[in-house]
């Protein structure tokens, strides 16, 4: 009797623990890195992306993440909502130091060429934190149109010093290249 006691024991503590560690309900999730390959604070590192009931959320994390106005640290994160139209139809483009501004704009594609009008009425924002060299955006699933499911494109750039910026172009593995799709949670 003992022995079916502890085991029945060990089976809910074990059942217990593996719900404890699950993701929560409601919130689909990917996760991908980038190696440190750019000599500056823009250098992406990691991308989360979180498709919940009511917002998405994208959290960037970057190597030395400066605040100052100098590093001229800048990202996009291209949403594409539709795997029937090819490409983002979101573009959430922003500065990633402090007084800069951002805004979420329709896109037909990656080029600044085929950036549309600002979307209007949505709900969305970003916040910057530099103790954990994070960028985190979030979007209500009703500005982006209620998407079934959701990937992300991502690219940061910054300045050097001397006011030059060549090289210091990172995209979320090789350029215009997606997450897996996440389903809304």
């Amino acid at each position: 009797m003992r022995t079916t006691l502890n085991a029945a024991a060990t089976l809910t503590l074990g059942l217990a623990l593996t719900l404890a560690t699950a993701t929560p309900a409601g919130a689909a999730t990917t996760r991908a890195t980038d190696p440190a390959d750019t000599e500056h604070g823009s250098d992406l590192r990691r991308v989360v992306l979180k498709h919940g009931p009511l917002n998405v959320l994208v959290r960037t994390t970057h190597t030395d993440l400066d605040a100052h106005w100098s590093s001229g640290s800048s990202g996009t994160v291209f949403l594409d909502t539709d795997p029937a139209d090819r490409g983002p139809e979101f573009a959430f483009t922003g500065g990633f130091f402090q007084g800069t501004d951002y805004q979420l704009l329709h896109t037909e594609g990656f080029a600044h060429r085929t950036w549309g009008e600002p979307v209007e009425g949505g709900s969305y924002r970003m916040r910057l934190d530099y103790d954990r060299e994070q960028v985190r955006i979030r979007i209500s699933r009703a500005t982006l149109g209620n998407p079934a499911q959701v990937r992300v494109a991502v690219r940061s750039s910054g300045t050097r010093e001397d006011g030059s910026s060549a090289g210091l172009l990172d995209w979320l593995g090789s350029p215009r290249s997606f997450t897996e799709w996440v389903a809304a949670g």
